[in-house]
């Protein structure tokens, strides 16, 4: 018991230590200039891909051992690395170094009659934690992307991914100290232990201002329920194809084979598919041949199961399910009411699209369902902050407060107000 309580009082203070060092470092970030915080970032792409050899051989270390743990394949999809992934990770990062820098930033200005000037400037947010399951990227991206917006950050990855974590967060801190910025703006979690998790959660006595989670739905919600400092989080994504009776049948097709397909394992995946039940003779088999092709399993309604005998017979469980495998759950529905009703009940707000030609059925989607991104004939994997040309994203946020969709600099930054005069006192 001694020796526990030990431990614990050595992870509060170490944990402590990390956020004194982070809140001292994010002092000259938010005054570093433009090209020194690009040039630090060029230096970490360049460490990356420097020492590519050390981040897959610590990648490998992390696989063998989710092998031998018997992860699921979804989860060692996520945390595998390759040549290629280790590429666009520095790929990532320079595309952060070509984003305007948010800082100092003039969002509004304008004049009072009483002469004031008035102006709301993007400012960092301060010190970001971000806590992450099985996706090593994260460390480069999250690391990048909270330095471009002047911001510290502590990054606690988990125990899956602890050394491809550390390999990449060596290359990140060389990068900060070729450009002559404090190492300690990114630092890693060294330990493992979940404690260290529940410091964090309490703010480090004020060091954090901000928690980003990105892992499952088990350590998202405690991070939600624990969490002392504001969140950015989604906690499923629970993301609906709806396809009307006026899409072009080949775009429906591949839409919905890339949409599920693509990556089963990411947040921006298909797991539920609905169908114009005007379009079911047409639309339904095309779209659940391909599917059935590209090796999904599908679950459906007993109306799309007597058009279609091969699918499995869906629970009501199956409408809530965020599978991260090659699984879909398939429903026939009365048009964009139906659809719209269906994604009212069952959405996570992630993300949804629809497949149409109608204009009409387009805006009442868009306006009607109130999800943090709504896509219009495209897959639902182009729910990512890259693809939305932010360079990279620290998560996707679902709530309404501050930063909702990809969370990309300019959401990791807050503002002030600059308001200048000439003199005037208020009657």
């Amino acid at each position: 018991m001694l020796k526990q309580m030990a431990d614990e009082t050595d992870i509060v203070q170490a944990m402590d230590a990390l956020g004194t060092r982070a809140r001292a470092a994010q002092a000259p970030l938010a005054i570093a200039s433009t090209d020194r915080k690009n040039a630090a970032l060029a230096a970490m792409a360049d460490a990356i891909i420097a020492d590519i050899e050390t981040i897959l051989d610590a990648n490998a270390t992390d696989m063998k051992n989710a092998e031998n743990s018997e992860m699921s394949a979804s989860f060692k999809d996520r945390l595998r690395l390759d040549r290629d992934r280790v590429a666009s990770m520095a790929d990532g990062i320079r595309a952060i170094a070509q984003l305007d820098d948010p800082v100092g930033d003039v969002i509004a200005a304008w004049q009072r009659p009483n002469g004031l000037q008035i102006e709301r400037v993007r400012t960092p947010l301060g010190v970001i934690g971000v806590i992450y399951e099985s996706r090593p990227n994260v460390t480069a991206d999250a690391g990048a992307l909270c330095l471009k917006a002047g911001n510290a950050v502590i990054l606690r990855g988990g125990s899956d991914s602890i050394h491809s974590s550390k390999a990449i967060h060596a290359c990140l801190a060389r990068g900060l100290s070729s450009a002559g910025l404090p190492e300690e703006a990114i630092q890693i979690v060294p330990t493992t232990d979940r404690a260290a998790v529940g410091e964090m959660l309490k703010g480090l006595n004020g060091a954090i201002d901000v928690i980003v989670p990105r892992g499952g739905k088990g350590l998202v919600g405690r991070v939600q329920s624990e969490a002392r400092v504001p969140v950015f989080a989604h906690l499923e994504g629970l993301c609906h194809i709806y396809v009307d009776r006026s899409a072009d049948i080949d775009m429906a097709r591949n839409i919905a084979v890339n949409a599920k397909m693509r990556r089963t394992g990411i947040c921006g995946a298909a797991e539920t598919l609905l169908i114009d039940s005007a379009a079911a003779e047409t639309h339904l088999a095309p779209v659940l041949d391909a599917l059935k092709e590209a090796g999904c399993e599908i679950r459906a309604s007993d109306a799309v199961r007597a058009l279609w005998p091969q699918a499995r017979q869906a629970t009501e469980d199956d409408w809530s399910t965020e599978y991260l495998d090659a699984i879909i759950s398939v429903a026939l529905v009365d048009g964009i009411d139906g659809a719209i009703d269906h994604i009212a009940t069952y959405s996570s707000n992630h993300t949804e699209a629809v497949i149409a030609e109608d204009a009409t059925v387009v805006e009442r989607f868009f306006n009607e369902i109130d999800s943090a991104i709504l896509l219009h004939n495209a897959s639902t994997q182009f729910a990512d902050g890259g693809e939305f040309g932010m360079g990279a994203e620290i998560g996707i946020a679902t709530g309404k407060m501050h930063a909702r969709g990809p969370v990309g600099v300019e959401q990791l930054t807050s503002f002030k107000y600059k308001v200048r005069g000439s003199g005037q006192t208020r009657p």
